[in-house]
């Protein structure tokens, strides 16, 4: 959120009427008072470069929009060059200011009869928002973070990398909502944004973006579990592999008649709650729903007759069989079938097990 301040601390330094700190006039600093809910920063202090700028780096990292920095043992030669490469420093390398901060004010002056520097600093992304950030160094769990807001269609994540790695996070994310159409109502588009662009550590803001409102893909999702959980009980019992997944597939398909082959970008919704699909919603809602059953289905990805196409590929009694929803549909009947019997569909058969029969 943008912030525009008006900082007393300059107020008071322009009523001053005072001439310039370097010219030898001192400027009276009258500390700011903190506006609600500001964080409260007690004295800091510097007398060095490394100093100032260890003290920047706490006042963005804790989103404090004014303070007051005491310089009384500084060398006034270098202060002011200092303060500026102090600034340029921070807002440039330091993850959360380069993601956080606007800009950083500064004054010259005393306060107390000590010199000191009051700072003033406006932010893009207000205090509410620092706390908010993850802080990891395991892509395992960015993983769990990132499944757990699409799962609650929020707009994004923001994440703080001690030892940051090129990841393709917008992959990360289709990848769940292929294979998690149950949790997933609506694949979002994807935003990357890398604070700094260079160095070990780094914030990354990841910004999603749905063609629904958060209130309907949450709805959604409330009308889709139950479904999905019924097809699960539907095949509880004393049934062989094949029985269960010939049972899953007439679950999918009940009600055959109204369904049509549309692409939706709600697929899980639009297939369980309006018989609504196309052959991707099939194959993956599927493969979800057996897996959640304890079958092994995997979703190929591959082209039929030319044209892109998906299918599963099912295992029983070790034996791997090809499952085209969309041809079962036609030819009205739950069919498995072998490589050999796969005329016309092309795959990555090296990613795949062969399917070979006995």
């Amino acid at each position: 959120m943008k912030r525009v301040l008006v900082m007393c601390l300059a107020a008071c330094l322009l009523l001053a009427g005072c001439a310039n700190w370097m010219d030898g006039s001192y400027i009276s600093i009258t500390p700011h008072q903190q506006q609600s809910g500001q964080p409260q920063m007690g004295s800091l202090q510097a007398e060095n470069y490394q100093q100032l700028r260890q003290a920047l780096d706490e006042l963005t990292e804790n989103g404090v929009q004014s303070n007051i920095i005491y310089v009384p043992g500084y060398d006034m030669k270098t202060v002011k060059t200092d303060m500026q490469n102090a600034v340029r420093s921070v807002t440039e390398e330091n993850p959360i200011a380069a993601y956080a901060v606007e800009k950083i004010d500064w004054e010259l002056g005393t306060n107390g009869g000590k010199a000191a520097i009051a700072v003033n600093i406006s932010y893009l992304h207000d205090r509410a928002e620092i706390i908010k950030i993850r802080r990891t160094g395991d892509l395992t769990m960015v993983d769990v973070w990132i499944q757990a807001e699409l799962k609650n269609a929020s707009s994004g994540v923001v994440l703080y990398f001690k030892d940051y790695q090129n990841v393709d996070f917008a992959q990360m994310v289709e990848d769940y909502a292929f294979q998690n159409p149950q949790h997933v109502m609506e694949c979002p588009e994807v935003t990357v944004n890398v604070y700094p662009k260079w160095g070990s550590d780094r914030v990354v803001e990841l910004k999603f973006t749905y063609q629904n409102s958060r209130d309907t893909l949450r709805e959604m999702h409330k009308q889709v579990s139950p479904l999905f959980t019924s097809a699960v009980l539907f095949v509880s019992g004393n049934r062989t592999g094949m029985e269960k997944y010939s049972q899953l597939y007439s679950f999918l398909m009940m009600d055959s008649d109204e369904f049509r082959v549309e692409t939706s970008n709600t697929p899980a919704y639009s297939l369980l709650r309006h018989h609504v699909g196309d052959i991707k919603a099939l194959a993956t809602m599927y493969a979800a729903m057996c897996r959640e059953a304890k079958l092994s289905c995997q979703v190929i990805s591959g082209t039929k007759n030319g044209e892109p196409w998906y299918w599963n590929l099912i295992e029983d009694g070790g034996i791997y069989y090809h499952v085209d929803i969309l041809d079962c549909r036609a030819a009205g009947d739950f069919e498995v079938r072998l490589d050999e019997q796969m005329s016309g569909y092309v795959w990555d058969y090296s990613a795949f097990p062969a399917s070979l029969g006995e």
